[in-house]
């Protein structure tokens, strides 16, 4: 009985520790103003696999922090935009050039905010 007390009160602990993420402002941006969003992505096969190639080549980057393995982009037509929040300045950079690498990708639009 102890010890699940315990881990309760270490698992409470360890969350109020962490701290809390709110793209609240990043959010309503998006959602106003015509902003292109990851619902725009077309449903081209060729489109579909350049977000599939841009997301692994994304993910497959340890250097990387999870804001940055979780940002949105949209691929279509050979330009890929990229939105959401990353770690800062080298890290905005970093993903573009990776993005840039991937085949099939011709332009980067990047709307990346950095958490400074």
């Amino acid at each position: 009985m102890f010890l699940v007390a315990s881990i309760a009160a270490t698992t409470a602990f360890a969350q109020d520790a962490a701290p809390k993420v709110d793209n609240t402002k990043i959010n309503q941006r998006d959602q106003h103003g015509g902003q292109t969003t990851p619902f725009d992505q077309p449903n081209d096969a060729e489109d579909i696999k350049v977000a599939a190639a841009v997301r692994k080549a994304i993910v497959g980057d340890s250097s990387l922090s999870m804001s940055a393995h979780n940002i949105k982009f949209i691929a279509s037509d050979g330009t890929v935009i990229l939105r959401g929040p990353v770690k800062d300045d080298a890290e905005k950079a970093r993903v573009e050039s990776i993005v840039k690498g991937v085949p099939g990708v011709a332009t980067v639009q990047n709307q990346l905010d950095t958490k400074h």
